[in-house]
């Protein structure tokens, strides 16, 4: 696996190596906290807290090809301890402002549809597809087995496959 060179420099204590690496990292982190938590204030705080967290504690990355899994890693559970913090059920998020870098976001009905699915399903969604991340990883980001990554993606994309078909049914029958 190839490492970063910038990884290597952050990692070694360089603060602009570190600020550089957040910054290459900031959207897909912030998508990924905006699909746990769905509010901006909480997901500003996630981000916050991962970011110091990660800075305090670069130097004790194992592996460095690694920093991707690892940075999403504490991202996830800072927005997990967030939600039990705030004891109360995910709500329904809306279309997060912004601006997509990716032809898989132009789609908003299935933006909105993998916005709709329970939360174990919509961050496997997510990582996979929208972030771009091999099964493997994903499993080590949740720390679950790969069969359940597959498991869940079967599931959400059989989810996502029958609201796109209620979706048509209602296209058709307003048309």
């Amino acid at each position: 696996m190839h490492t970063d060179p910038i990884v290597l420099k952050a990692k070694a204590g360089d603060p602009e190596a570190f600020m550089q690496l957040m910054q290459e990292i900031e959207l897909p982190l912030y998508r990924t906290a905006r699909s746990i938590v769905n509010k901006d204030e909480d997901c500003a705080d996630a981000l916050q807290e991962t970011i110091l967290k990660a800075f305090k504690s670069i130097h004790t990355l194992r592996e460095p090809a690694f920093f991707k899994t690892w940075i999403f890693r504490i991202l996830i559970n800072e927005c997990n301890k967030m939600v039990k913090s705030n004891s109360r059920t995910l709500p329904y998020g809306e279309v997060p402002d912004v601006p997509s870098t990716s032809k898989d976001y132009e789609n908003i009905e299935l933006w909105d549809a993998v916005q709709h699915l329970e939360e174990n399903l919509r961050i496997v969604i997510h990582l996979h597809y929208l972030q771009d991340m091999p099964i493997s990883q994903v499993s080590d980001i949740l720390e679950i087995s790969t069969v359940a990554v597959k498991t869940r993606l079967h599931r959400a994309r059989k989810k996502l496959k029958h609201s796109s078909q209620i979706n048509q049914e209602k296209g058709v029958a307003t048309s």
